[in-house]
């Protein structure tokens, strides 16, 4: 279960304080078990700065709490404090990060050949980069009538491998396997069955998929299609 530690302090000092963050970041890199650290201030008592740390488990926890560089270093976190700070031990129970949960939609209604789930996933500007293309799809209308000409010529089913959020991106990897049911790039349904991978990453913007970069192996489907030579 994940555990996630929060600290709260009053300093006036918080560039010393992030330099000494700095410091235990460089001196305890291979043996840290901590994966995520977030240091914010109040917006209205900028004195009050909070330390959000979030590990693996309550056990990883306490193994970085006994690395002898964290003792140190939170010693000298208190100098420069104007008070003791105060900890709030928190076990995750539940973790929605929404940008990740919209962009497996995405591929799950593509599975199902449902295009118009765009309508309320993608914004009316969105900008398309896709390697494949010469050009880049400008608007929703663009990449709606893209992506039904990839349905038409197969019926993929996407499997989501793995994602990551960082900021207003989601870096999405994914599987697929297809039938070639339709005309792609001249050439006419075969029937044969394709597999393919590749790398997605959507930037948001108001809840909605603004930009596109994708990233998959293209010139793979062409030779299990034979359309250039293995």
């Amino acid at each position: 279960m994940t555990f996630v530690q929060i600290i709260d302090c009053k300093t006036d000092r918080l560039d010393d304080l992030n330099r000494l963050m700095d410091t235990w970041a460089e001196q305890t890199r291979g043996r840290r078990t901590a994966g995520h650290a977030v240091v914010a201030t109040d917006r209205a008592d900028t004195k009050h700065v909070v330390e959000i740390v979030e590990f693996p488990s309550y056990e990883e926890a306490m193994r970085n709490s006994n690395l002898p560089e964290t003792d140190r270093i939170f010693r000298e976190m208190v100098a420069l404090c104007e008070e003791p700070p105060t900890f709030t031990d928190l076990d995750v129970v539940r973790d929605t990060q929404f940008n990740k949960a919209v962009a497996a939609r995405m591929f799950a209604e593509m599975s199902k050949g449902n295009v118009d789930v765009m309508d309320e996933l993608v914004a009316e500007d969105y900008h398309d980069h896709d390697f494949a293309n010469q050009r880049d799809t400008v608007g929703l209308a663009a990449i709606k009538a893209e992506a039904a000409g990839y349905l038409a010529a197969f019926d993929f089913t996407f499997t989501v491998e793995r994602q990551l959020a960082d900021g207003d991106e989601v870096a999405t990897r994914w599987s697929w396997t297809a039938r070639h049911k339709g005309d792609f790039m001249g050439i006419p349904a075969t029937g044969k069955t394709v597999t393919g991978g590749g790398t997605t990453t959507f930037r948001f913007e108001d809840g909605k998929i603004k930009e596109g970069w994708w990233h998959w192996d293209v010139m793979g489907v062409m030779r299990q299609l034979g359309m250039m030579p293995s």
